[in-house]
């Protein structure tokens, strides 16, 4: 009977332990600007005390956050993507200032489409996120565009 104890509040200390956390979770949108421009909205929605990276991060702090996206003969990417302004800090665990955001924000992606028909566009972004105790190995998460 004691080792049936001892194995199932190990058990239930396992799985307790052993959850996949996910403090991310990204959606997309598609804004059109003009008939031939529009905006790619990539928008982070991040779990409370979680601190989402910039895109510009020094060397030897965390894993910046990085957007790829996939060559296609549809549309042509203007210029870089562009991210919400977030928070500064002099991070005492990367011993560097830092641009982190918190709970949500958004960035955004321009393109200028060559054909006036439905399309997708796919991307990837590759991210990393800490708490104030430990921090997440970097993710990538695909993202899809529609443009209509």
């Amino acid at each position: 009977m004691k080792n049936l104890i001892l194995l199932l509040t190990l058990f239930v200390f396992t799985m307790s332990n052993g959850q996949v956390l996910e403090p991310v979770n990204w959606s997309t949108s598609v804004k059109k600007i003009t008939d031939k421009e529009y905006e790619l909205l990539a928008t982070a929605t991040i779990e409370e005390n979680w601190h989402l990276y910039s895109q510009n991060v020094p060397e030897g702090g965390p894993v910046s956050t990085t957007f790829l996206f996939e060559s296609s003969d549809y549309y042509l990417k203007k210029g870089n993507t562009k991210e919400d302004v977030g928070h500064v800090i002099n991070d005492p665990v990367f011993n560097m200032k830092i641009k982190f955001f918190e709970t949500k924000t958004s960035f955004k992606q321009r393109i200028l489409i060559k054909e006036n028909i439905p399309f997708k566009v796919v991307g990837t972004v590759e991210f990393m996120v800490c708490d104030d105790s430990r921090c997440l190995p970097p993710t990538e998460v695909d993202l899809i565009f529609n443009i209509k």
